[in-house]
């Protein structure tokens, strides 16, 4: 998870105020856009790990420092990963209660995917840290099915997988299982 958040970090650290209006591999969403839901995002998982319930605000988690925004989002998200007894924690998520290790997968995933988003929009190399990335591919093809897929018009978070080669580099693999087009 560190290594996932300080990831982000660096490439939020590197965005530049002339690229929030670019294009993201989510088509609903602009650079602006895609940051404020992978900050809001990370304040909800620590929200969540950190025993309490998701209500979504729809406020506005950037301001205008966007890399202390994402700062302070993820050392929410450190700290309730630190508490004693998270790993033994269940999670209120908003269809039913889950064992912590699994929103930990799910948390992963989820920042490494946007993680290449984000680098890909701002264009960035998307060579990411590839421990990150295996843990990452590895949750979703064991947690991903089928049926939570589906286009972003109807709701879905999680596009159809898109076909790649087996040895395409590992964050385009991830893209793709992610339904992003590589």
């Amino acid at each position: 998870m560190e290594r996932a958040l300080d990831q982000i970090q660096r490439l939020f650290d590197g965005i530049t105020p002339e690229q929030e209006h670019l294009p993201t591999p989510c088509r609903a969403w602009d650079v602006r856009q895609l940051a404020n839901h992978i900050v809001g995002e990370v304040h909800y998982f620590a929200v969540v790990t950190a025993g309490g319930e998701r209500k979504e605000t729809g406020e506005d988690f950037l301001g205008d420092d966007w890399p202390a925004a994402f700062r302070a989002s993820a050392a929410e998200l450190r700290q309730a990963w630190r508490d004693p007894g998270v790993g033994e924690r269940m999670i209120k998520l908003p269809f039913g209660e889950v064992p912590a290790e699994r929103t930990m997968g799910q948390q992963l995933s989820e920042l490494a995917i946007h993680a290449w988003d984000l680098a890909t929009a701002a264009g960035r190399p998307t060579d990411l840290d590839p421990e990150v990335g295996a843990a990452a591919l590895a949750w979703s093809h064991a947690n991903i099915q089928p049926e939570f897929r589906g286009s972003e018009a109807d709701g879905y978070h999680v596009g159809p997988e898109v076909k790649v080669p087996a040895d395409a580099p590992l964050y385009d693999r991830i893209a793709a299982f992610g339904g992003r087009q590589p």
